[in-house]
């Protein structure tokens, strides 16, 4: 991928960062042609401006129901403003065992979500930055209209 298709995808993401009544944050990313290629390392900066209180983080997929997996196989690594990393692969299930599909389903497409992290303390301002891998083996993951970062205050 192109620096200039890096940076392009970059600014989506910074652009679809948004703030929500409940101190909710959610960073989206929506995928061109409902594909997701196999080697776009996406990234999620997401702005700490307040110490002290722990957040639940959320990975959410929006899919239509042409995805033809059971699951979304991701590696995410996680970088707190205080220089802590987490890293961990995840298994993020998509269909039930009868093959329908798990979470949010409207007439044409779904939407599901699997916890990163409960109560992570942000003990210091800066910037949260989450990189997400795909690892399903495949060079294209089509059905996918976008994944996203949710984060939200401890207990809400």
């Amino acid at each position: 991928m192109s620096k200039k298709n890096i940076f392009f995808c970059l600014m989506i993401v910074v652009s679809l960062t948004a703030c929500k009544k409940n101190n909710e944050i959610i960073s989206y990313y929506k995928f061109p042609n409902q594909t997701w290629d196999r080697f776009t390392i996406l990234k999620f900066d997401i702005p700490i401006l307040e110490t002290g209180k722990k957040y639940d983080i959320y990975f959410f997929a929006h899919h239509t129901k042409a995805y033809e997996f059971d699951n979304l196989k991701f590696n995410m690594v996680m970088e707190t403003p205080s220089g802590e990393n987490r890293i961990k692969e995840y298994l993020f299930m998509i269909k039930n065992r009868s093959g329908g599909f798990l979470g949010t389903c409207t007439a044409d497409s779904c939407s599901a979500s699997i916890a990163l992290k409960k109560e992570l303390l942000m003990d210091k301002k800066g910037m949260l930055r989450i990189r997400v891998e795909a690892l399903v083996p495949r060079l294209e993951i089509k059905g996918l209209l976008g994944v996203g970062i949710r984060m939200v205050p401890s207990g809400q």
